[in-house]
C-alpha cells in the first residue's frame, strides 16, 4: 500500500528561538507531536484525549531524530507524518515525520508508538487501528 503523507503548516514562535537566533532543539519534537496528534485524530480516527478517557493511552516507546538545518524566527514550515507497520508484526507502529521548508528537509524523525491500558498492562494495538497499520508499508530502518 502507498502510505498517505499528512501535512500541517506551522510558524516558528518567537519564544522558541534560542540565544543563537535559531529554534531551540527541544521544540522540533514539540511541533512533530502536534502534527502526530492531529494525524492520529484526522487520519487514523484515534482521538488521543477521548481514548485516554476510555482508558487507552497511545504512547511513544522511542524516537530517533536527525537535525539537518535550523529553523529561525518567523520561518513558515510544514510538518509531515506517515504511518508504518512493524516488520515483525509486534504491537507497535511507526510515525515517520519531517519538518520541511522551501522543499528542503530541516529535521526528520521516526517515532515508535503503541497503546497501553491506563491501568497498566501489556502494549497492544486497538482493533480499529489494525487494518490501517497492516495496510501501511513496513518500516525498514529508523533513519
Amino acid at each position: 500500500m502507498q502510505n498517505m503523507e499528512y501535512t500541517k503548516e506551522y510558524k516558528v514562535k518567537d519564544e522558541h528561538i534560542d540565544v543563537q537566533g535559531i529554534m531551540d532543539g527541544l521544540y522540533y519534537p514539540f511541533y512533530m507531536e502536534d502534527c502526530r496528534h492531529r494525524f492520529a485524530k484526522e487520519v487514523m480516527g484515534f482521538d488521543i484525549e477521548q481514548e485516554a478517557l476510555k482508558g487507552i493511552n497511545m504512547v511513544l516507546s522511542q524516537y530517533t531524530i536527525k537535525f539537518l538545518r535550523p529553523l529561525r524566527k518567523d520561518d513558515n514550515f510544514t510538518v509531515t507524518c506517515c504511518l508504518y507497520s512493524d516488520k515483525d508484526g509486534k504491537p507497535k507502529f511507526y510515525l515517520k515525520q519531517r519538518i520541511m521548508m522551501n522543499n528542503k528537509i530541516m529535521t526528520e524523525g521516526v517515532f515508535t508508538a503503541t497503546c497501553v491500558p491506563a491501568t497498566g498492562g501489556r502494549p497492544f494495538v486497538p482493533e480499529n487501528l489494525i487494518p490501517q497499520i497492516q495496510a501501511s508499508r513496513v518500516l525498514e530502518g529508523l533513519l
